[in-house]
């Protein structure tokens, strides 16, 4: 996401062009920030920094590095450091750390989730008119125009359905992932017949700040065009759809075989450890 992630600028697959040839996997940015960042690990505050500077490097999400002067070196005697890049410019004498090694992490006052927040990640949600129909293997799954349309930076647009306007049963599944910006997902499958779509479609029951108005909505899991196997398509009013992905609003899901279904496990692993969202 952001800079260095998905579409964005230094990311894997830019969706803009600059005017001058630029190495992007290369290409190393520090940002002093101006947040008050703080990290507990066994109760004791361990971190405790006014002077945290985010690392933005490609492919990877933005980080925090702090001075080791606002380190409690004593309560991390079994936690290993992260040493800069060779070549980051003033990080000097400062280190990271892995994110899960401790118990919470705030950003003032206010208890962050997954990942440092990144200062130019935007989430933005609007509402359409347009025409949002889902399909799986011919059977309706969902048809709307009160979707609500979720830009969010260095990814594909989401669209997010009024579960009235969702045919099939929901079922409820056990998997949950978090997003820094968004909060925590909560994953439903559809029975179609026989045939279940596993894990097919999210929806956020408590969301963070800006996502708030696709509370409670559905959105299905496009990532799973990694399969190869398209069968459910979102198309503007008025559009007819070929044989072939729709140009540019697709939302693409699988009916998987079982190896789509080893690949499908492998996206849903790097959604959990942070990768997509």
């Amino acid at each position: 996401m952001s800079l260095t992630m998905g579409s964005g600028p230094f990311g894997h697959r830019p969706a803009g062009r600059f005017n001058v040839d630029i190495p992007v996997t290369q290409v190393l940015f520090v940002d002093p920030s101006p947040r008050w960042i703080r990290a507990e690990r066994g109760g004791a505050t361990v971190i405790d920094s006014r002077r945290a500077k985010l690392l933005h490097q490609h492919g990877a999400l933005a980080r925090y590095f702090f001075p080791r002067d606002d380190v409690r070196w004593d309560r991390l005697s079994d936690v290993e450091p992260v040493q800069p890049p060779a070549g980051a410019p003033d990080l000097d004498d400062h280190v990271a750390f892995p994110w899960h090694d401790f118990d919470a992490w705030y950003e003032e006052d206010e208890q962050l989730v997954a990942h440092a927040i990144d200062p130019y990640h935007r989430v933005d949600v609007r509402p359409t008119s347009r025409h949002v129909a889902v399909s799986s293997a011919g059977v309706a799954l969902a048809d709307t125009r009160r979707a609500r349309a979720l830009f969010e930076t260095g990814l594909p647009t989401r669209w997010y359905i009024p579960r009235e306007d969702v045919g099939p049963e929901l079922e409820p599944s056990e998997l949950r992932t978090q997003c820094a910006y968004k909060g925590e997902a909560s994953y439903v499958s559809i029975r179609l017949g026989e045939h279940v779509l596993e894990n097919i479609a999210w929806t956020y029951r408590d969301p963070r700040h800006d996502a708030a108005p696709v509370r409670d909505l559905v959105c299905f899991f496009d990532e799973a065009v990694e399969c190869k196997v398209v069968v459910v398509r979102i198309v503007e009013s008025g559009t007819t759809e070929s044989s072939t992905y729709p140009t540019g609003f697709g939302v693409r899901i699988v009916e998987c075989s079982d190896d789509a279904r080893v690949r499908l496990d492998h996206m849903i692993a790097r959604i959990k450890a942070g990768e997509v969202y």
